[in-house]
């Protein structure tokens, strides 16, 4: 029975150092400019509660306050047409869901130069 019970701590143990590296393992945060550059090509509408939004948010860290963003909750006479959050608005065409920094900056051309 000792046996057992050393086996099942380990295994709970094993459970909850994998869950922290999981929970923990932020992304990296984007670039100031990056962030300034998309956020003046494009509007992204989100909507309070939304997960999807929030997860779009933490792609750009404190970096987020550059975005011009929409919250369709609140301002639902400015969200006409958008029927999914976040959707991100760049040059007239609308792109759903969450989207990578990397295609982000592909589609509003702006690739910081290295």
């Amino acid at each position: 029975m000792k046996k057992k019970n050393w086996w099942t701590i380990a295994i709970i143990i094993g459970v909850l150092v994998l869950a922290y590296v999981i929970l923990s393992d932020s992304p990296p945060e984007t670039d100031e400019e990056v962030a300034k550059c998309i956020g003046a090509k494009s509007t992204l509408y989100v909507q309070s509660g939304c997960h999807a939004c929030e997860v779009q948010e933490k792609m750009f860290g404190d970096n987020y306050q550059h975005l011009n963003t929409i919250d369709c909750f609140y301002e639902r006479e400015k969200c006409g047409g958008i029927e999914y959050t976040p959707t991100w608005l760049i040059d007239g065409e609308k792109y759903r869901g969450v989207q990578s920094i990397d295609k982000l900056k592909e589609l509003t051309g702006c690739q910081k130069e290295e």
